[in-house]
């Protein structure tokens, strides 16, 4: 069924967007499809922009009536309410609006697939993951076109989904997930700053070359919601016509609109008081987003055209206190005007870069929000990146912010500074509806009916051949154009299955020795070219249908996407059905530092063969002498093994491996593999082969140990799952935590039968492992931290050397840690359990029970969200107790401020030293 319309979709941090054109002849207009949507309970009505929001209604709160839409029937069970009654409902009700769905897209630092949102909502409170709510969004307006057009369904017509120029692959994965899940597989991604650019584009089609006569470099600056996006496009000409090509993209940015809106809610909760004039109480997560939307109509008024001198911001009570405990305070224009325009896009200088600040005062929601607000920084930190193109003289803003005639005129002023002369205005008269629009224009474009960006891909890249002579096999010829497949004729390949394997890509700009650009498929000499390494992919390529080989015929399809990726399909000679896909990032940073697998010790080789002498095949024989000495060794050849970088330990970790089965010939062979391979695949994430060596490693779990009757083997046993906790899966920490509660607690709960290869456990060893379990549930947490405590506060617990134990201290303050080291922050215990166990701590005498006040800091530590911090009263306790014990300074700090953690506040949290380079995302 060919389509009858074009349809592009702006699924936006704060609105969804959607516009469409005849899919068949020419196009002279692209109209925007108005989405049917409650604006009242019972009412729908239809309009241009839905609210991506969407809010969980408490049991009672509406009638079945008041959520009918147009193609469904009052529900009998729990319904969501989505668009813009829920944007009403959300600025009365605290703790039920999910907002920002799309920055959670971006989130690494929780589980996105989890029901995390509303963030910091009330136990009872209905949560859905970020992609369920994204898909929610994208079904409610899918509904809403299939029951105007019922003929001609959403899903089959050609659809372009944006998404921001900076996500990065996880990211736009989860919006495929979400499209896939609202009953869209089908569909294209676009940038949306290329987007907006493309929608100029259109409406300026009839006389473009007059209307860029002066451009040669056009910056396109995207404020949306929750991202900033920043693109560079150069304007050539081909003859009387321009060609544009963007030629830069910059890094993922969480900053826009929701951050000013947060500022904002800043300043109102400082000047809200109680009716009795006192200060008000800190403000819950719920109620901050209560208020920060009301913020957020505010900052719209205020900053409009014919804004009024001020507006207030009344923040509403709670239950039979709604309109009772209502507070309210006014925020001028002026200071609106000052703490968006001057916070946000202070004037400065081209070469004021961005700051990194030691705490921000936009952490709020979970989110982890630049840094340095000032987008004008952000601006000339990336055209500093890409000085070679020079300074832009054109400047098309997008992103409803920019409606604000006060920050438009900032921004122009600030580049105009730069360059020494005015910008040229590409005029956006309606930044909130663009990129919708400019995702149909791009699939015009695509058409040949519309203006187009890009000459293709600005390079050649090549698969170098490991045949010792320099040569290697054109994938992408320079010029080949986004969005079209490529297959490499006449080329067979042979692709390595069920093993560790890595891809590399070099590329170039130009035909080495005048020579012509290389064709798809052409066997070239790199010897007389300038090439650009790309970072390696490193995967595992898994086989359908449990083929036995190691080794499948392919050939080679690749393609240039319209988000900056070059894809790579291997299909199999033998069965076309069977296509495994690479995806290698063009886009690099050029500030980012070297590939981990840049290179190797010189002597490495040497460390190879002394573990080859101890755990290979071929010395049996090898003295106990000889298999103590490996660790010293190996540093002397190797350095301090506490210096060891990732890029070495995992080849290490692979020696390792491979010679497993050594492990077994005596207890000091088993003792001295299982704390190298730990060491050596310490956090257990970190490289993009850990989650198959995980894997690997995992299979071994339920063998055990081999000296069982060694208690040095069983420690090291139960040290080699702590140190690879961070990369095993729910249900593999949850099996760690069965053999943690039989080893501690197993006579205490009646389990007199031990299961047969249960490898014993001290009780530091299992403490410290039990407390590296992030991905339990957080009940299963809250059980161990009350029965570590129960067992602090114990009479006689001054006499029990495992009760105040310092690991046991440790392991309370890893346990009830705000910011956890890698699991999702949704799985952190509830604060009001980590203030009682803090309380315990602070009921120690610090002076004589080591490690409470390291415990008490960690526990105490900022993370900058509310809905998971302690209390600022349970703060200033601790701040209190740890000045009087002369604690080190940067406890203090992590109490008071958000602070990255130092190398040695990671020592102290993660319970040893981390790799270099190796940063906790926590």
């Amino acid at each position: 069924m060919s389509a009858a319309w074009t349809v592009g979709i702006d699924l936006g941090t704060t609105h969804t967007v959607v516009a469409c054109a005849p899919a068949q002849g020419r196009v002279d207009t692209i109209r925007l499809f108005d989405i049917e949507q409650l604006v009242a309970p019972g009412e729908v009505a239809a309009r241009p922009l839905l609210p991506s929001m969407r809010y969980h209604p408490a049991p009672g709160e509406l009638a079945p009536g008041d959520l009918a839409l147009p193609w469904a029937p009052p529900a009998a069970g729990y319904a969501a309410v989505i668009g813009s009654l829920a944007r009403q409902l959300g600025a009365q009700v605290p703790g039920r609006l999910v907002v920002s769905a799309k920055s959670w897209l971006s989130h690494a630092a929780v589980e996105r697939l989890a029901p995390i949102l509303p963030w910091g909502a009330a136990a009872d409170v209905l949560k859905v993951s970020p992609v369920e709510a994204s898909a929610s969004y994208l079904a409610h307006l899918r509904a809403a076109w299939n029951h105007r057009y019922p003929t001609a369904l959403l899903e089959h017509q050609e659809l372009v989904l944006t998404v921001p120029a900076s996500f990065d692959d996880a990211a736009r994965a989860l919006t495929v997930e979400a499209a896939r899940d609202a009953g869209l597989p089908l569909l294209r991604l676009l940038e949306e700053p290329q987007a907006a650019l493309y929608d100029w584009l259109f409406r300026h089609r009839d006389a473009l070359g007059k209307a860029l006569e002066r451009t040669r470099l056009v910056l396109v600056c995207d404020v949306g919601g929750g991202t900033t996006d920043l693109s560079l496009v150069r304007v050539d000409w081909d003859g009387a016509e321009p060609r544009l090509e963007r030629i830069a993209v910059g890094r993922h940015l969480m900053l826009g609109g929701d951050n000013m809106d947060l500022a904002l809610a800043h300043l109102a909760e400082a000047r809200l008081d109680t009716a009795a004039g006192q200060t008000a109480a800190r403000l819950s997560a719920g109620q901050l987003s209560q208020l920060v939307e009301r913020c957020r109509a505010a900052k719209e008024r205020l900053l409009a055209a014919d804004a009024p001198a001020s507006a207030q911001v009344t923040l509403l009570g709670a239950g039979s206190r709604l309109v009772g405990g209502a507070r309210s305070v006014t925020l001028s224009r002026e200071e609106v005007e000052r703490i968006v325009v001057d916070g946000f896009f202070p004037q400065v200088a081209a070469t004021e870069l961005p700051r990194r600040e030691r705490a921000s005062g936009l952490v709020a929601f979970g989110l982890p929000y630049a840094s340095d607000p000032a987008v004008t920084r952000h601006i000339a930190g990336f055209l500093q990146q890409h000085a070679s193109a020079g300074l832009p003289d054109a400047l098309l803003l997008n992103g409803g912010v920019f409606r604000a005639d006060a920050i438009a005129a900032r921004l122009h002023a600030t580049l105009g500074a730069w360059r020494g002369a005015p910008l040229q205005t590409l005029h956006n008269a309606d930044p909130d509806v663009a990129v919708a629009r400019g995702a149909v224009a791009y699939a015009l474009a695509r058409r040949g009916l519309a203006p187009k960006i890009g000459g293709g891909s600005a390079r050649s890249y090549f698969l170098p051949l490991d045949d010792g002579k320099g040569r290697a096999v054109c994938v992408l010829p320079q010029g080949s154009e986004e969005g079209r497949e490529i297959r490499l004729e006449g080329r067979n390949f042979e692709l390595r299955v069920g093993e560790p394997v890595r891809f590399h890509l070099v590329s170039t700009t130009a035909g080495g020795a005048g020579q012509p650009t290389p064709l798809a498929g052409e066997l070239v000499d790199l010897g007389e070219r300038d090439v650009q390494p790309l970072p390696p992919v490193a995967t595992v390529v898994r086989a359908d249908g449990g083929t036995a080989r190691r080794h499948i015929p392919v050939q080679l399809v690749t393609m240039l996407t319209e988000v900056g990726t070059l894809e790579v399909h291997c299909i199999s000679a033998s069965d076309p059905m069977q296509r495994w896909k690479l995806e290698f990032q063009l886009r690099t940073d050029s500030t980012a530092p070297a590939s981990a697998g840049a290179g190797l010790p010189p002597r490495f080789g040497e460390a190879l063969e002394c573990i080859e002498r101890v755990f290979g095949a071929r010395d049996r024989e090898v003295g106990p002498k000889a298999v103590k000495q490996l660790r010293t060794q190996l540093e002397a050849l190797l350095g301090s093994r506490e210096r060891w970088p990732t890029a070495l330990l995992r080849p290490l970790f692979d020696a390792l491996w491979q010679r497993a089965r050594g492990r077994h010939r005596s207890a000091d062979h088993e003792r001295l593999w299982l704390s190298l391979a730990g060491w050596c695949l310490r956090p257990g994430f970190g490289d993009a082969l850990d989650g198959w060596r995980i894997a690997q490693l995992w299979s071994i779990f339920e063998l055990g140990v081999q000296h069982r009757r060694d208690r040095q083997v069983d420690a090291e046993w139960w040290t080699l799952w702590r140190r690879v906790a961070g990369g095993l899966d729910d249900a593999a920490q949850a099996r760690l935590l069965e053999d943690f509660a039989i080893n501690l607690r197993g006579e205490e709960a009646g389990i007199h039968v031990r299961p047969p290869r249960l490898v014993k456990g001290g009780w530091d060893d299992m403490v410290r492992m039990g407390a590296s379990l992030e991905r339990i549930p957080a009940d299963h947490k809250v059980e161990i931290g009350d029965w570590l405590v129960e067992r602090l506060q114990r009479p006689g617990a001054a006499g029990d050397p495992q009760a105040r134990d310092t690991w046991t201290l440790w392991a309370i303050g890893r346990i009830g840690a705000r910011a956890p080291l890698y699991g999702s922050a949704h799985g952190v215990v509830p604060a009001a359990a980590a203030v009682a166990w803090l309380d315990a701590l602070l009921a120690l005498d610090w002076k004589r029970v080591e490690g409470a006040a390291a415990s008490a800091a960690n526990l105490a530590r900022l993370s900058g969200d509310r809905a998971r911090d302690l209390s600022l009263e349970a703060r200033e306790r601790v701040i209190a107790r740890l000045e009087a014990h002369r604690a080190p300074a940067p406890w203090i700090a992590r109490v008071r401020e958000v602070v990255p953690l130092d190398e040695a506040g990671e020592r102290g949290v993660f319970g040893e030293a981390l790799p270099p380079g190796l940063r906790l995302i926590g």
